[in-house]
């Protein structure tokens, strides 16, 4: 390993090209992961390695950094432009978040680092034009490589010297296994290889033997999860008819505040509980907006840079590939499980996995999952960097059970005897009125509202979409009865609801509500002292703001 001082290294004494520094610097990035500390010398000098860091650590930038480094100085002597770079994830989405922190990173280099993402959907014709210009960089997943590569649009191994493997755990698990074994044999006896994952099982391993070469693995010693100081968790213990009207009043109340992510279970209900959600809150002025894999990834990718850019506050998600394996089952269930979902949800992973979602401050389980993993990944999404963060979970007496495994998992893995996840004492008593509001809202959203409300956006995805422009350029008539068919049934969201009546307040919660109406008539926001609160008992430290 290279000589460095890990404790005070900086970005600026990597030796990285000063074109990488400056996009560095513009995206605000002050000071290296101890991933990027650790793994961007070692790559630097054409080491293979083996990551392992949990979500959230920088794994990406880790990477990436050293990979656009070396093309920058492979530029200055090469005699024609080559493809020496191939990025594989295993999802549409991930190869899109991929390609977002390549632009990232060379926005100083003008054209110099060509990229190209073959997971994104573009005219056959298109592609292949792209990929006789012989791109620096290509990001794909497995399969949509593998088909380029049997037409023979790729360039011949001689060029290829980098070979990224990300969330390699995932690609045994979701059937690529024959794919990644069929690219390796595109590859030149020698390259550079990196793989990154969040775990290191038994396929990591194997994938490990196939295309590593005495590889450096950096298995970093934290734990899976932020600890207790940076990440709070809590649980309110309510039955199904309870929680949505205990959201209810956790939002307007103000007591939850910041970016939030709410993930439901993806079990039958789970597509009529996505628009149940959404529908009931934005009868109360609560904006959000859905997240699951039956979107097109155009969409998905969409909503997510929507709701980093701050268009949205809330998004409600799920985790189709993960849920669906209650604890207990065998490796080999599991497996099998996986690659059956896999595939009826056209190879996307669910959304607690590898999705870059930016300054997160809460993460709710209105379902509690069956899975430590799931409830690992979920929590990653908050919590990232040095940022604070807090994962509250709804639990039912169904549910009690996975909730005391998932505990017992965090106190071993955090290495402590007290309580993890404190008890969220939530006295539903004290605003009965908002139970009474939140269970007529939630009746008004029946499974007919519901089809009517996703007709509504189909529709709108329809008539707003590139490849049908054409379509109705050459077809207005159709067009036109699209857009004057019969008046759809949605939800009437009446506006007096989003407003909180003081009378319906507990009392020592008034003052927040007064300065929630003097920011609607003065568009200001008064500071206000936290005082203690009846409805949190022994939950939050307002001394450290440690709000949810």
């Amino acid at each position: 390993m290279s000589n460095y001082n890990e404790k005070f290294m900086n970005f600026h004494q990597m030796e990285i090209d000063e074109r990488i520094l400056k996009a560095i610097a513009r995206l605000g990035w002050k000071s290296p992961t101890l991933i990027q500390v650790k793994a961007i010398p070692l790559l630097l000098e054409g080491k293979d390695v083996l990551v392992r860091a949990r979500t959230g650590s920088g794994k990406t930038a880790a990477f990436l950094i050293p990979i656009i480094h070396k093309i920058l100085v492979n530029k200055q002597n090469a005699s024609e432009q080559n493809t020496s770079v191939l990025i594989l994830a295993p999802s549409k989405d991930l190869c899109h978040q991929t390609i977002k922190v390549i632009e990232n990173l060379t926005v100083k280099c003008g054209r110099l680092v060509q990229f190209i993402d073959l997971a994104s959907k573009m005219d056959k014709t298109v592609l292949k034009h792209m990929l006789t210009e012989r791109p620096d960089i290509i990001v794909s997943t497995p399969a949509k490589l593998i088909s380029q590569l049997k037409e023979g649009n790729l360039i011949s191994k001689e060029s290829l010297q980098s070979l990224v493997i990300d969330e390699a755990d995932l690609m045994f698990s979701f059937g690529f296994e024959n794919d990644l074994r069929e690219i390796f044999n595109y590859f030149p006896y020698i390259y550079q290889s990196i793989l990154a994952s969040a775990t290191l099982d038994k396929d990591v391993l194997s994938l490990k033997k196939i295309t590593l070469h005495n590889p450096v693995i950096l298995k970093l010693e934290e734990a899976e999860l932020a600890p207790n100081t940076q990440l709070s968790h809590y649980h309110i213990l309510a039955e199904e008819s309870d929680k949505a009207a205990i959201l209810y009043t956790l939002f307007k109340l103000q007591l939850i505040k910041g970016k939030t992510l709410i993930f439901v279970n993806c079990i039958d209900r789970c597509y009529r509980l996505f628009y149940r959600l959404k529908l009931f809150l934005e009868q109360f002025n609560i904006r959000s907006c859905i997240l699951n894999s039956e979107l097109p990834v155009s969409i998905r990718c969409h909503t997510v840079n929507q709701f980093n850019q701050g268009l949205y506050d809330i998004i409600i998600a799920s985790d189709e590939l993960h849920v669906i394996n209650p604890m207990g089952e065998s490796s080999a269930q599991k497996k099998v499980k996986t690659k059956k979902i896999f595939k009826e949800v056209d190879g996307e992973a669910g959304v607690s996995r590898g999705i870059d979602f930016q300054f997160v401050s809460n993460v709710i389980n209105f379902d509690f999952p069956r899975d430590v993993n799931v409830y690992i990944h979920r929590a990653g999404r908050t919590a990232r960097g040095n940022s604070l963060g807090n994962v509250l979970s709804f639990v039912d007496m169904n549910e009690r059970s996975y909730l005391d495994t998932v505990h017992e998992h965090l106190k071993n893995s955090l290495n402590t005897k007290e309580n993890v996840i404190r008890n969220y004492l939530f006295k539903m008593d004290e605003v009965e009125p908002f139970r009474y509001r939140a269970r007529d809202a939630w009746r008004t959203v029946t499974k007919f509202s519901i089809r009517e409300s996703r007709i509504k956006e189909i529709k709108t995805e329809i008539v707003n979409s590139d490849k049908l422009k054409s379509f109705f350029d050459e077809n207005p008539r159709d067009l036109q009865a699209l857009r004057h068919d019969r008046s759809l049934h949605t939800i009437k969201v009446q506006e007096h609801l989003g407003d909180v009546p003081e009378y319906i307040v507990p009392n020592s919660l008034r003052h927040i509500t007064a300065i929630t109406n003097n920011k609607q008539k003065y568009g200001k926001k008064k500071s206000y002292d936290k005082v203690n609160n009846p409805l949190l008992v022994s939950g939050i430290d307002y001394a450290k703001k440690r709000r949810v």
